[in-house]
């Protein structure tokens, strides 16, 4: 039961601290997405990227990336915001692989236990015989309790992992679609030096 129990308490931590960096305000800041576009369409790249560089979200660190390649030529652009969003992305997903882990592990560390609880009630029947039903009941009672306890802690994993992929994927194309936005801003406003 305490390996299950660790399961349980790590999936909470995992579950809470990932819901809580998983934020859109924190990494799709929309109001700041406003601010970049307008300086690029009004050529001001250097307080784009000045600004970029002291914004502390995932789209923020995407834009740099394409914003201090501008001059250079738009395929720079573009493969420098498709390298810093590929690593942006690894990071939004970072330890929910982790619940998986826990919603594979949980219901095995069950079985393990309603192993461990039929050996006790056949080495109470070896001892004891099948007239006594008491030590039997112990050993049937843990094979059960294990069981249930696995499951318990295996669904809702499964369930949160599910949950924060999801989000983490949504969040990940919307920073893409913000990216391809100030690509085409960025070609709009002319300051492709190819």
């Amino acid at each position: 039961m305490y390996p299950i129990l660790f399961c349980s308490v790590a999936c909470l931590a995992i579950f809470l601290e990932r819901i809580w960096v998983l934020r859109r305000k924190l990494i799709i800041p929309k109001d700041f997405i406003d601010k970049v576009e307008e300086l690029v369409k009004r050529d001001k790249i250097e307080e784009a990227i000045f600004l970029c560089q002291g914004h502390s979200s995932s789209i923020a660190r995407i834009f740099l990336a394409g914003l201090r390649n501008v001059g250079r030529g738009m395929w720079l652009v573009k493969e420098a915001i498709e390298d810093k969003g590929r690593r942006e992305g690894v990071v939004l997903e970072r330890n929910i692989g982790i619940l998986l882990t826990i919603a594979n592990l949980s219901p095995l560390l069950g079985l393990l236990g309603t192993v461990s609880g039929m050996i006790k009630t056949f080495n109470a029947i070896s001892v004891h015989g099948i007239g006594g039903s008491a030590p039997l009941a112990g050993g049937i009672a843990e094979a059960l309790i294990t069981t249930a306890a696995g499951l318990i802690v295996a669904i809702p994993t499964l369930v949160a992992y599910r949950f924060l992929t999801d989000k983490a994927q949504v969040l990940v194309f919307e920073m893409e679609e913000n990216s391809i936005g100030l690509v085409d801003t960025i070609e709009g406003s002319g300051e492709d030096a190819v």
